[in-house]
């Protein structure tokens, strides 16, 4: 069995197998690194990457900042992925601390900043990180085949692969698919492997944006404040709420506070044709203690009372009306249940990951596909879903971990 994260080495001993065994992962994002390097201790590996470099997608993720994963524990922790059942077994087995404490091995100390996230210490920029890592597979033997595109199964149920020569079959006893979902095709991921796997009798899930900006009607009033935050708000939908931060846009909000609400708003939108998000402008006070600071104010100086931005106040006066704006005598309810409609969740192609792929149901525990044993699966190409703030990154490298461990265990037998 791999060992669980204290360092980038395995603890199973080597005579436990009979002979090296080769093992392909078709993928080049975390999910497949982390793999390769776990399985790299006792089997010969095949890392095949469509694309002319490693981890594309994972370098436009850190821009602006690599949050690696969340400092988030126990129901914390669980509570920010659908469907738990799937990943908590994962992330107890691989969790953030054992993640970090991977990276920190591999020389990639990390420290927790705001809201728990954690972050790689601040003279270590993405591509370090992703280079290090690189590094580290060269060094524990793994063969990197770039520009290696999966392009289906042959009539003997292997995964083909093309390439500049022409295409080849792999044989190996045991495959990781590691294909990333269809957000940002720009990076590689496009979602088109879907057909393939619907082709030999793997039912697979239409992918949806999440982790994405919402869209409302035409708001004149708010296009001038595209582009400016509100925060320290409190955003719910479907139950849940969220403190945070987010951008008004163009077409609605994006940003930290609306992403974990993403399925709660893709499920209403898709139930009832639109989606109720409440938002509260301050979540800090209550109606009461609002009210009693505008009694007595002109309606021109209720916003200054309440230290509000020009933002806010053109939010709260598109999604008010104008009279009950006016007589004031309700905002200590107003101010905390701004109510609007969204419609729209924003394309798909502009999301920070999706939900989709892979069905759960032709899934083992351990990640396997019922009806191919020997294949595996992880990451986006699951129909999974969590928020950013490290807890999507941290699923990646949990998966990972748990397909090689299983891999590995399964390649014994």
């Amino acid at each position: 069995m791999l060992k669980r994260a204290e360092a980038p080495r395995g603890n199973t001993s080597p005579d436990t197998f009979d002979a090296v065994k080769e093992v392909s992962i078709i993928g080049g994002g975390p999910a497949a690194l982390i793999a390769a390097i776990m399985l790299s201790e006792h089997h010969t590996v095949h890392l095949y990457e469509q694309g002319r470099m490693l981890g594309r997608k994972f370098l436009v993720a850190g821009d602006g900042g690599l949050n690696i994963t969340n400092s988030a524990t126990g129901e914390d922790l669980y509570d920010q992925y659908q469907p738990q059942a799937l990943m908590r077994p994962m992330l107890e087995w691989f969790g953030p601390v054992h993640l970090r404490a991977w990276l920190a091995a591999l020389g990639i100390p990390t420290y927790v900043g705001s809201s728990g996230r954690v972050f790689p210490v601040r003279e270590i920029t993405p591509a370090q990180v992703l280079r290090v890592i690189r590094d580290h597979l060269v060094a524990k033997g793994v063969h990197l085949h770039l520009l290696h595109r999966f392009v289906g199964f042959d009539t003997a149920g292997d995964p083909l692969i093309e390439h500049a020569g022409g295409s080849m079959a792999l044989r190996s006893k045991a495959v990781l698919f590691a294909l990333g979902g269809a957000s940002w095709s720009r990076t590689g991921s496009t979602g088109t492997w879907r057909a393939h796997f619907d082709a030999v009798g793997v039912r697979t899930v239409p992918f949806a944006a999440s982790n994405c900006g919402v869209e409302w009607d035409d708001r004149p009033g708010l296009v001038p404040h595209a582009g400016k935050p509100l925060k320290n708000i409190g955003l719910s939908c479907g139950g849940r709420m969220v403190r945070g931060e987010v951008t008004i846009t163009r077409t609605g909000f994006e940003g930290n506070a609306i992403y974990p609400l993403i399925p709660q708003i893709r499920e209403a939108i898709s139930s009832a044709g639109v989606a109720m998000l409440t938002l509260d402008l301050k979540p800090d006070l209550t109606g009461s203690q609002i009210q009693g600071k505008v009694m007595d104010a002109a309606w021109k100086e209720r916003p200054a009372a309440l230290n509000l931005d020009r933002p806010s106040v053109a939010l709260l006066k598109s999604f008010t009306p104008i009279q009950r704006y006016l007589d004031g005598t309700t905002w200590g309810h107003d101010i905390k249940h701004v109510e609007i409609p969204v419609k729209a969740l924003r394309p798909m192609d502009e999301a920070i990951s999706t939900v989709g792929g892979i069905a759960l149901d032709e899934v083992d525990a351990d990640l396997s596909l019922r009806k191919h044993p020997r294949f595996f699966v992880a990451g986006e190409m699951l129909d999974m879903d969590a928020p950013t703030g490290g807890f999507l990154l941290q699923a990646m490298f949990s998966m990972g971990v748990w397909a090689a461990r299983h891999m590995e265990l399964k390649m014994v037998r």
